[in-house]
């Protein structure tokens, strides 16, 4: 459960910046991006030196996985416009998916030196030092994001997840609290900190957690430790 919130947490990355986002605005078969990879192609060939276009290619190699594609688009889009945030964001993130862990690390970096409280970078860059095994690092970076965004539920869960892989349950459990506090409305959140409790061995809260959870229709399957 906590892993699948920390993901929804962090799956904004493939959400936020044009033009990958706007390309992902439109539901596409593998071969339709594929027909949209030789278009732009075609278009950059005419127009080589267009950012937009390189970008727009670079969201399309993602789509398709084609990690080192992506990675080579946004280097070009460096190389003209070293400040771009967009390329910085998804270099990272397609070296991230080929475990090239320092590269993706060396951008989100990078991009937090330009844009320091970019709340996206931060998160996904505690992730990044987590899977690095850098976990003071990785709870400093959530501890800051909190610090600068104490009305971010998403913050609030991120550092909980990552408290809770560590064992620090009491700290994480604090964290459930508040992010509970900002979206009352987020039952995983609720049933996250269930989990928590019962890991704990907290039976009494528990127990009342789980009658409550019951009442607003949680299904007695997913109730069990």
């Amino acid at each position: 459960m906590d892993n699948r919130l920390y993901q929804k947490s962090i799956i904004i990355i493939a959400l936020l910046l044009t033009p990958l986002a706007a390309l992902r605005s439109k539901a596409q078969t593998q071969q339709q991006w594929k027909d949209s990879l030789e278009v732009l192609k075609r278009q950059i060939d005419k127009t080589p030196y267009s950012t937009d276009l390189h970008l727009r290619k670079a969201a399309v190699n993602l789509q398709l996985q084609q990690w080192n594609y992506a990675i080579d688009e946004y280097r070009l889009v460096l190389e003209h416009e070293p400040n771009n945030l967009a390329a910085l964001f998804y270099r990272a993130y397609a070296n991230k998916n080929i475990r090239r862990y320092d590269m993706a690390y060396n951008d989100y970096t990078e991009l937090l030196k330009k844009v320091p409280e970019h709340f996206e970078a931060r998160l996904c860059l505690a992730r990044l030092c987590q899977l690095m095994k850098k976990q003071t690092e990785a709870i400093d970076h959530l501890n800051r994001l909190v610090e600068h965004y104490p009305d971010s539920a998403s913050a609030y869960v991120a550092r909980a997840v990552m408290e809770t892989d560590m064992k620090q349950f009491e700290p994480a459990l604090y964290d459930w609290d508040e992010a509970i506090r900002l979206r009352p409305d987020e039952l995983d959140y609720q049933l996250s900190k269930w989990n928590l409790l019962v890991r704990m061995k907290r039976k009494k809260e528990a127990k009342l957690l789980r009658q409550e959870l019951l009442r607003k229709g949680v299904s007695g399957a997913v109730l069990h430790p």
